[in-house]
């Protein structure tokens, strides 16, 4: 097991080299055109969401130094943003990165029984990747769903998901669905729909005004 967060990681193998794809190069391309010249620097956090996804979802040592060349800033600032922002491995992560909210909204909700819950379901603690590399389990800052706290997002191949209104119980069935390759539907887990009130709607019910 090894921890996903830290500083640029010198104790998992690192590839000799990195480069954009075709395709990825075209979109960096386009993206660093979005700012002004000598601005261009601004431009790093796509770049580095960009490599990331084209790298099995995990920042090499070769990804930044190849982004801060093509940025013309020094490598150290490279990594000093991707280790800051907890959206950014620069480890290797598990085909299913689970990301738990553990800020004060999720936490007033119920996250820490959620975290304990995860823990002991896949056998890690946080920062931790179980043997058969499917799970990466990790904390996240507020990912924008506090009203349908606790939650948590899950990245993979596939992209992201987020996944609302958790319970010890549901929690793990989420966790049984990935495992075992079937369809898990994201958002609210308990039938909410969108951020309305957890007992349905209280207000505006009928816009029709009363007779006097």
């Amino acid at each position: 097991m090894h921890h996903t967060h830290g500083k640029a990681a010198t104790d998992v193998p690192q590839p000799d080299y990195f480069v954009f794809n075709r395709h990825n190069l075209t979109e960096a391309e386009r993206i660093i055109a979005r700012y002004p010249s000598g601005r261009q620097q601004s431009a790093v956090m796509p770049l580095l969401t960009l490599a990331q996804k084209q790298h099995d979802n995990w920042l090499p040592k070769a990804a930044m130094d190849y982004i801060a060349d093509m940025l013309g800033m020094p490598p150290i600032k490279v990594y000093e943003v991707a280790t800051f922002y907890t959206m950014y491995n620069v480890r290797p992560v598990g085909r299913y990165h689970v990301q738990l909210c553990t800020t004060t909204p999720c936490w007033l909700r119920g996250s820490d029984g959620i975290a304990k819950a995860c823990e002991h379901h896949l056998g890690v603690r946080m920062g931790e990747t179980t043997f058969d590399g499917m799970f990466t389990l990790s904390e996240a800052e507020c990912l924008g769903a506090c009203v349908n706290a606790p939650m948590m997002q899950v990245s993979s191949a596939a992209g992201d998901a987020y996944f609302e209104d958790l319970t010890p119980e549901n929690v793990t069935e989420v966790l049984d669905g990935l495992a075992a390759g079937r369809s898990v539907t994201p958002g609210s887990q308990s039938g909410r729909i969108s951020s309305e009130p957890a007992g349905g709607l209280t207000s505006l019910k009928d816009t029709k005004r009363q007779a006097g």
